[in-house]
Protein backbone atom coordinates (compact mmCIF):
# COMPACT_ATOMS: atom_id res chain seq x y z
CA UNK A 1 0.00 0.00 0.00
CA UNK A 2 1.22 3.56 -0.71
CA UNK A 3 0.81 6.17 1.95
CA UNK A 4 -0.54 9.46 1.02
CA UNK A 5 -0.96 11.53 4.71
CA UNK A 6 -0.42 8.22 6.29
CA UNK A 7 -3.17 6.13 4.32
CA UNK A 8 -2.24 6.32 0.12
CA UNK A 9 0.52 8.42 -1.54
CA UNK A 10 -0.40 10.14 -5.03
CA UNK A 11 2.96 10.64 -6.63
CA UNK A 12 4.06 14.41 -6.09
CA UNK A 13 5.62 14.34 -9.95
CA UNK A 14 8.27 16.58 -9.46
CA UNK A 15 11.50 15.22 -7.70
CA UNK A 16 12.79 16.24 -4.33
CA UNK A 17 15.51 18.88 -4.57
CA UNK A 18 18.15 17.08 -2.62
CA UNK A 19 20.64 19.72 -2.76
CA UNK A 20 18.42 22.04 -1.45
CA UNK A 21 17.33 20.23 2.10
CA UNK A 22 20.88 19.55 2.55
CA UNK A 23 21.27 23.00 2.58
CA UNK A 24 18.74 23.43 5.43
CA UNK A 25 20.99 21.52 7.99
CA UNK A 26 24.01 22.73 9.74
CA UNK A 27 25.29 19.23 10.37
CA UNK A 28 25.89 18.65 6.68
CA UNK A 29 28.70 21.77 7.11
CA UNK A 30 30.62 20.35 10.09
CA UNK A 31 34.13 19.21 9.39
CA UNK A 32 33.33 16.44 11.61
CA UNK A 33 30.78 15.26 9.99
CA UNK A 34 32.05 15.17 6.35
CA UNK A 35 32.62 11.51 5.12
CA UNK A 36 30.24 10.57 7.36
CA UNK A 37 26.82 8.75 6.35
CA UNK A 38 24.46 8.76 8.94
CA UNK A 39 22.10 6.02 9.44
CA UNK A 40 20.71 6.39 12.80
CA UNK A 41 17.37 8.22 12.15
CA UNK A 42 14.97 6.25 13.65
CA UNK A 43 16.81 7.23 17.00
CA UNK A 44 16.87 11.14 16.24
CA UNK A 45 17.34 13.25 13.33
CA UNK A 46 19.43 15.86 12.57
CA UNK A 47 18.40 19.34 13.37
CA UNK A 48 17.03 22.05 10.59
CA UNK A 49 18.50 25.38 10.75
CA UNK A 50 14.87 26.88 11.27
CA UNK A 51 14.80 25.42 14.50
CA UNK A 52 18.39 25.82 15.43
CA UNK A 53 17.87 29.98 14.57
CA UNK A 54 14.70 29.70 16.41
CA UNK A 55 16.24 28.13 19.87
CA UNK A 56 18.93 30.45 19.77
CA UNK A 57 16.76 33.50 19.28
CA UNK A 58 14.60 32.76 21.86
CA UNK A 59 17.36 31.87 24.81
CA UNK A 60 19.05 35.36 23.98
CA UNK A 61 16.13 37.52 23.39
CA UNK A 62 12.90 35.71 24.92
CA UNK A 63 14.35 33.78 27.99
CA UNK A 64 12.26 35.42 30.54
CA UNK A 65 8.68 34.16 31.85
CA UNK A 66 6.30 34.32 28.64
CA UNK A 67 2.52 35.78 28.48
CA UNK A 68 3.99 38.87 30.80
CA UNK A 69 2.64 42.24 29.11
CA UNK A 70 6.48 43.35 28.50
CA UNK A 71 8.04 42.98 24.83
CA UNK A 72 10.47 40.24 25.50
CA UNK A 73 7.61 37.94 27.61
CA UNK A 74 4.52 38.79 25.02
CA UNK A 75 6.93 37.99 22.45
CA UNK A 76 7.91 34.81 23.86
CA UNK A 77 4.27 33.69 24.43
CA UNK A 78 3.42 34.56 21.06
CA UNK A 79 5.88 31.83 19.38
CA UNK A 80 5.39 29.67 21.80
CA UNK A 81 1.49 29.78 20.58
CA UNK A 82 2.49 30.01 17.12
CA UNK A 83 4.42 26.81 17.47
CA UNK A 84 0.89 25.16 18.54
CA UNK A 85 -1.30 27.09 15.94
CA UNK A 86 1.14 25.90 12.44
CA UNK A 87 1.87 22.59 13.68
CA UNK A 88 -1.92 21.72 14.63
CA UNK A 89 -2.53 23.24 10.96
CA UNK A 90 -0.39 20.84 9.32
CA UNK A 91 -1.28 17.88 11.17
CA UNK A 92 -5.12 18.70 10.37
CA UNK A 93 -6.29 18.95 13.83
CA UNK A 94 -8.03 22.26 15.86
CA UNK A 95 -5.33 24.47 17.82
CA UNK A 96 -5.53 23.40 21.02
CA UNK A 97 -5.69 19.42 20.32
CA UNK A 98 -2.14 20.01 20.26
CA UNK A 99 -0.18 19.77 23.50
CA UNK A 100 3.76 19.60 23.94
CA UNK A 101 5.75 17.36 26.80
CA UNK A 102 8.86 16.45 27.56
CA UNK A 103 8.75 13.12 25.50
CA UNK A 104 6.45 10.84 23.77
CA UNK A 105 7.51 8.23 26.56
CA UNK A 106 6.33 10.31 29.26
CA UNK A 107 3.18 11.35 27.24
CA UNK A 108 2.00 7.95 26.78
CA UNK A 109 2.40 7.88 30.57
CA UNK A 110 0.35 10.77 31.51
CA UNK A 111 -2.17 9.39 28.97
CA UNK A 112 -2.65 5.83 30.41
CA UNK A 113 -3.12 7.48 33.85
CA UNK A 114 -6.15 8.85 32.70
CA UNK A 115 -7.31 6.21 30.89
CA UNK A 116 -7.10 4.11 34.35
CA UNK A 117 -9.26 6.47 35.63
CA UNK A 118 -11.86 6.31 32.80
CA UNK A 119 -12.04 3.02 32.11
CA UNK A 120 -14.68 0.91 33.35
CA UNK A 121 -14.46 -2.38 34.97
CA UNK A 122 -14.93 -5.77 32.66
CA UNK A 123 -13.04 -3.19 29.56
CA UNK A 124 -10.11 -4.24 27.83
CA UNK A 125 -7.44 -2.25 26.09
CA UNK A 126 -5.82 -3.70 23.29
CA UNK A 127 -1.84 -3.25 22.64
CA UNK A 128 0.90 -4.97 19.95
CA UNK A 129 3.48 -6.35 20.47
CA UNK A 130 4.99 -4.49 17.57
CA UNK A 131 5.42 -1.68 19.27
CA UNK A 132 8.49 0.33 20.82
CA UNK A 133 7.98 -0.71 24.69
CA UNK A 134 7.58 3.27 25.63
CA UNK A 135 4.56 2.99 23.83
CA UNK A 136 3.07 -0.50 24.91
CA UNK A 137 4.56 -0.86 28.65
CA UNK A 138 2.47 2.33 30.01
CA UNK A 139 -1.00 0.45 28.80
CA UNK A 140 0.52 -3.07 29.55
CA UNK A 141 1.60 -1.87 33.33
CA UNK A 142 -2.38 -0.80 34.05
CA UNK A 143 -3.00 -4.83 34.28
CA UNK A 144 -1.04 -4.46 37.88
CA UNK A 145 -4.25 -2.41 38.61
CA UNK A 146 -6.87 -4.86 37.31
CA UNK A 147 -7.43 -3.61 33.44
CA UNK A 148 -7.82 -6.32 31.07
CA UNK A 149 -5.13 -6.13 28.40
CA UNK A 150 -5.20 -8.34 25.14
CA UNK A 151 -1.87 -8.06 23.00
CA UNK A 152 -2.51 -7.85 19.38
CA UNK A 153 0.17 -10.26 17.90
CA UNK A 154 2.11 -10.04 14.74
CA UNK A 155 3.05 -12.64 12.23
CA UNK A 156 5.89 -14.34 13.42
CA UNK A 157 7.24 -15.01 9.95
CA UNK A 158 7.01 -11.05 8.56
CA UNK A 159 6.09 -9.08 11.92
CA UNK A 160 3.26 -7.70 10.10
CA UNK A 161 -0.26 -6.66 12.15
CA UNK A 162 -3.24 -8.29 10.67
CA UNK A 163 -6.61 -6.46 10.42
CA UNK A 164 -8.29 -9.99 11.05
CA UNK A 165 -6.75 -10.54 14.19
CA UNK A 166 -7.64 -7.48 15.47
CA UNK A 167 -11.44 -7.85 14.87
CA UNK A 168 -11.37 -10.92 16.68
CA UNK A 169 -9.95 -8.85 19.79
CA UNK A 170 -12.49 -6.47 19.10
CA UNK A 171 -15.63 -8.75 19.79
CA UNK A 172 -15.09 -8.37 23.24
CA UNK A 173 -15.45 -5.13 25.16
CA UNK A 174 -12.46 -2.59 24.03
CA UNK A 175 -12.75 0.35 25.34
CA UNK A 176 -9.12 1.48 23.56
CA UNK A 177 -6.71 0.14 20.98
CA UNK A 178 -2.79 1.15 20.70
CA UNK A 179 -0.80 0.33 17.61
CA UNK A 180 1.97 1.96 16.05
CA UNK A 181 1.57 4.14 12.42
CA UNK A 182 4.81 1.95 11.70
CA UNK A 183 7.18 -0.19 13.80
CA UNK A 184 10.87 1.09 14.67
CA UNK A 185 11.95 -2.31 13.50
CA UNK A 186 9.82 -4.14 11.45
CA UNK A 187 8.75 -0.35 9.59
CA UNK A 188 5.61 -1.84 8.13
CA UNK A 189 3.33 1.25 7.34
CA UNK A 190 0.42 -0.15 9.27
CA UNK A 191 -3.06 1.37 7.78
CA UNK A 192 -4.17 3.66 10.54
CA UNK A 193 -7.39 5.00 8.46
CA UNK A 194 -8.31 1.10 8.50
CA UNK A 195 -7.92 0.43 11.56
CA UNK A 196 -8.95 3.18 13.34
CA UNK A 197 -12.18 2.71 11.59
CA UNK A 198 -12.76 -1.02 12.49
CA UNK A 199 -11.75 -0.01 16.19
CA UNK A 200 -14.29 2.94 16.49
CA UNK A 201 -16.88 0.89 14.54
CA UNK A 202 -16.45 -1.96 17.65
CA UNK A 203 -17.24 1.67 20.21
CA UNK A 204 -13.18 1.72 20.93
CA UNK A 205 -10.90 5.07 21.40
CA UNK A 206 -7.80 4.52 19.34
CA UNK A 207 -4.24 5.79 20.11
CA UNK A 208 -1.41 5.73 17.88
CA UNK A 209 2.15 5.55 18.33
CA UNK A 210 4.22 8.15 15.30
CA UNK A 211 7.14 8.31 16.53
CA UNK A 212 8.39 6.11 13.85
CA UNK A 213 6.39 7.15 10.99
CA UNK A 214 6.36 11.49 11.41
CA UNK A 215 10.05 11.51 10.37
CA UNK A 216 9.17 10.61 7.10
CA UNK A 217 5.92 13.18 6.31
CA UNK A 218 3.66 14.92 9.20
CA UNK A 219 0.37 12.79 8.34
CA UNK A 220 -3.01 14.30 8.38
CA UNK A 221 -4.58 13.31 11.60
CA UNK A 222 -7.75 14.84 11.25
CA UNK A 223 -8.31 12.65 8.03
CA UNK A 224 -7.13 9.55 9.48
CA UNK A 225 -9.35 9.68 12.42
CA UNK A 226 -7.56 8.35 15.69
CA UNK A 227 -7.97 10.56 18.84
CA UNK A 228 -4.69 10.25 20.08
CA UNK A 229 -1.44 11.00 18.46
CA UNK A 230 2.02 10.77 19.02
CA UNK A 231 5.42 11.89 18.03
CA UNK A 232 8.87 12.81 19.11
CA UNK A 233 10.15 16.44 17.15
CA UNK A 234 13.21 15.47 17.87
CA UNK A 235 12.64 13.14 15.03
CA UNK A 236 11.06 15.51 12.93
CA UNK A 237 14.21 17.61 13.01
CA UNK A 238 13.24 19.96 15.72
CA UNK A 239 13.99 20.40 19.23
CA UNK A 240 13.47 17.61 22.33
CA UNK A 241 9.70 17.60 23.08
CA UNK A 242 7.06 15.49 22.75
CA UNK A 243 4.10 16.32 20.16
CA UNK A 244 0.51 14.86 21.13
CA UNK A 245 -2.82 15.32 19.45
CA UNK A 246 -5.72 14.52 21.66
CA UNK A 247 -9.12 15.15 19.98
CA UNK A 248 -11.47 17.45 21.93
CA UNK A 249 -13.91 15.10 22.84
CA UNK A 250 -11.76 12.62 24.26
CA UNK A 251 -9.80 14.58 25.49
CA UNK A 252 -12.32 16.28 27.93
CA UNK A 253 -13.82 13.14 28.42
CA UNK A 254 -10.38 12.32 30.08
CA UNK A 255 -9.57 13.42 33.71
CA UNK A 256 -7.86 16.30 33.92
CA UNK A 257 -4.03 15.24 34.83
CA UNK A 258 -2.73 19.21 35.07
CA UNK A 259 -3.55 21.73 37.56
CA UNK A 260 -6.96 22.10 38.24
CA UNK A 261 -7.38 25.79 37.35
CA UNK A 262 -6.35 24.36 33.80
CA UNK A 263 -8.92 21.84 33.62
CA UNK A 264 -11.03 23.56 30.59
CA UNK A 265 -7.51 24.61 28.30
CA UNK A 266 -7.32 20.78 26.87
CA UNK A 267 -3.80 20.89 25.99
CA UNK A 268 -2.89 21.80 29.30
CA UNK A 269 -4.69 18.87 30.73
CA UNK A 270 -2.74 16.33 30.22
CA UNK A 271 0.95 18.27 30.43
CA UNK A 272 0.84 18.38 34.48
CA UNK A 273 5.07 19.32 34.12
CA UNK A 274 5.78 23.16 33.29
CA UNK A 275 6.27 23.64 29.72
CA UNK A 276 10.15 24.51 28.23
CA UNK A 277 9.53 27.64 26.88
CA UNK A 278 12.63 27.74 24.43
CA UNK A 279 11.62 24.32 22.70
CA UNK A 280 8.24 24.91 22.01
CA UNK A 281 8.83 28.27 20.13
CA UNK A 282 11.71 26.87 18.75
CA UNK A 283 9.19 23.47 17.24
CA UNK A 284 7.39 26.64 15.11
CA UNK A 285 11.18 26.15 12.66
CA UNK A 286 9.25 22.87 11.88
CA UNK A 287 6.65 24.52 10.42
CA UNK A 288 8.82 26.53 8.73
CA UNK A 289 11.30 24.33 6.90
CA UNK A 290 8.07 22.25 5.46
CA UNK A 291 6.62 25.67 4.28
CA UNK A 292 10.24 26.08 2.74
CA UNK A 293 10.23 22.51 1.28
CA UNK A 294 6.72 23.23 -0.30
CA UNK A 295 7.40 26.49 -1.57
CA UNK A 296 10.81 25.89 -2.80
CA UNK A 297 8.92 23.12 -4.99
CA UNK A 298 5.93 25.33 -6.13
CA UNK A 299 3.44 24.49 -3.09
CA UNK A 300 1.68 26.67 -0.65
CA UNK A 301 2.34 26.80 2.92
CA UNK A 302 0.10 25.44 5.92
CA UNK A 303 -1.50 22.18 5.52
CA UNK A 304 -0.83 21.99 1.95
CA UNK A 305 2.93 22.22 2.82
CA UNK A 306 2.84 19.69 5.16
CA UNK A 307 0.91 17.46 2.27
CA UNK A 308 3.21 18.15 -0.51
CA UNK A 309 6.28 17.43 1.56
CA UNK A 310 5.50 14.07 2.45
CA UNK A 311 5.18 13.59 -0.80
CA UNK A 312 7.84 14.63 -1.68
CA UNK A 313 10.20 12.93 1.19
CA UNK A 314 8.31 9.68 0.93
CA UNK A 315 8.81 9.60 -2.92
CA UNK A 316 12.63 10.21 -2.30
CA UNK A 317 13.00 7.58 0.32
CA UNK A 318 11.12 5.32 -1.37
CA UNK A 319 13.25 5.75 -4.49
CA UNK A 320 16.55 5.66 -2.28
CA UNK A 321 15.20 2.22 -0.07
CA UNK A 322 14.60 -0.12 -3.27
CA UNK A 323 17.90 -1.09 -4.05
CA UNK A 324 19.03 -1.31 -0.31
CA UNK A 325 16.17 -3.57 0.19
CA UNK A 326 17.10 -5.54 -2.61
CA UNK A 327 20.40 -6.58 -1.62
CA UNK A 328 19.80 -7.02 1.89
CA UNK A 329 17.07 -9.74 0.97
CA UNK A 330 19.34 -11.56 -1.00
CA UNK A 331 22.38 -11.70 1.28
CA UNK A 332 22.00 -15.15 2.78
CA UNK A 333 23.79 -14.12 5.83
CA UNK A 334 21.32 -11.11 6.91
CA UNK A 335 17.49 -11.51 7.32
CA UNK A 336 15.45 -8.34 6.53
CA UNK A 337 12.84 -7.91 9.37
CA UNK A 338 9.62 -6.71 7.65
CA UNK A 339 8.55 -6.06 4.15
CA UNK A 340 10.80 -6.32 1.42
CA UNK A 341 8.52 -3.24 -0.52
CA UNK A 342 9.47 -0.02 -0.11
CA UNK A 343 6.32 1.89 -0.43
CA UNK A 344 5.20 -0.35 2.35
CA UNK A 345 7.83 0.09 4.84
CA UNK A 346 9.66 3.34 6.48
CA UNK A 347 12.84 3.69 5.12
CA UNK A 348 14.44 1.91 8.63
CA UNK A 349 16.01 -1.21 8.05
CA UNK A 350 16.65 -4.07 9.94
CA UNK A 351 18.77 -6.96 9.78
CA UNK A 352 19.34 -10.20 12.08
CA UNK A 353 23.10 -11.37 11.21
CA UNK A 354 24.78 -14.30 12.16
CA UNK A 355 27.09 -12.15 14.38
CA UNK A 356 26.71 -9.93 17.18
CA UNK A 357 24.65 -6.62 15.57
CA UNK A 358 26.45 -4.07 17.99
CA UNK A 359 29.82 -5.67 16.94
CA UNK A 360 28.80 -4.95 12.93
CA UNK A 361 28.14 -1.20 13.65
CA UNK A 362 30.62 -1.05 15.28
CA UNK A 363 32.66 -1.90 11.87
CA UNK A 364 30.69 0.09 10.18
CA UNK A 365 31.94 2.66 11.86
CA UNK A 366 35.43 3.04 10.18
CA UNK A 367 33.89 2.98 6.23
CA UNK A 368 31.92 5.86 7.54
CA UNK A 369 28.77 4.48 8.39
CA UNK A 370 26.65 5.81 11.30
CA UNK A 371 24.30 2.70 12.58
CA UNK A 372 23.52 0.99 15.37
CA UNK A 373 22.94 -2.29 16.95
CA UNK A 374 20.66 -3.59 19.81
CA UNK A 375 17.36 -4.02 20.08
CA UNK A 376 16.10 -0.64 20.08
CA UNK A 377 13.81 -0.99 23.22
CA UNK A 378 11.52 -3.43 21.03
CA UNK A 379 12.38 -6.54 22.65
CA UNK A 380 9.17 -7.76 22.12
CA UNK A 381 8.70 -7.48 18.32
CA UNK A 382 12.11 -9.34 17.73
CA UNK A 383 11.05 -12.15 20.14
CA UNK A 384 8.03 -12.42 18.78
CA UNK A 385 10.05 -12.95 14.98
CA UNK A 386 12.28 -15.06 16.14
CA UNK A 387 15.36 -12.83 16.77
CA UNK A 388 17.99 -13.70 19.28
CA UNK A 389 18.06 -10.79 21.22
CA UNK A 390 21.62 -11.93 23.04
CA UNK A 391 23.01 -10.83 19.03
CA UNK A 392 20.10 -7.91 18.33
CA UNK A 393 19.79 -6.58 15.10
CA UNK A 394 21.77 -3.99 12.90
CA UNK A 395 19.53 -1.36 11.81
CA UNK A 396 20.13 1.42 9.31
CA UNK A 397 17.94 3.92 9.09
CA UNK A 398 17.70 6.87 6.48
CA UNK A 399 15.24 9.85 6.13
CA UNK A 400 14.84 12.97 2.90
CA UNK A 401 18.00 14.41 3.56
CA UNK A 402 19.61 11.12 2.64
CA UNK A 403 21.40 10.76 -0.59
CA UNK A 404 21.99 7.92 -3.36
CA UNK A 405 25.76 8.29 -2.67
CA UNK A 406 25.45 7.60 0.82
CA UNK A 407 23.10 4.69 0.66
CA UNK A 408 25.51 2.83 -2.15
CA UNK A 409 28.46 4.07 0.33
CA UNK A 410 26.35 1.61 2.70
CA UNK A 411 26.34 -1.28 0.84
CA UNK A 412 29.96 -1.24 0.16
CA UNK A 413 30.42 -1.05 3.76
CA UNK A 414 27.98 -3.34 4.52
CA UNK A 415 29.71 -5.83 1.62
CA UNK A 416 32.94 -5.69 3.25
CA UNK A 417 31.66 -5.87 7.08
CA UNK A 418 28.87 -8.91 6.70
Amino acid sequence: MLAHRGLFRIPSRMNLDIAWVRAQFPAFDQPSLQGQAFFENAGGSYTCRHVIDRLHRFYTERKVQPYAPYDASRIGGEEMDEAQIRLAAMLGVKTHELSFGPSTTQNVYVLAQAVRRWIKPGQSIVVTNQDHEANSGPWRRLADEGVSVLEWQINPETGELHLDDLAKLLEQDVALVCFPHCSNVVGAINDVAAITALSKSAGARVCVDGVSYAPHGFPDVGALGPDVYLFSSYKTYGPHQGIMVIREDWGFELPNQGHHFNGDMLYKRFTPAGPDHAQIAASAGMADYFDAMSAHHGGGTGAAAARLSHDLMRDHEVTLALPLLDYVAAKNSVRLIGPTDAARRAPTVTMALETNAEDAAAALAPHGIMAGGGDFYAQRPLAAVGVDLDKGVLRVSFVHYTTKAEVDALMVALDQVL
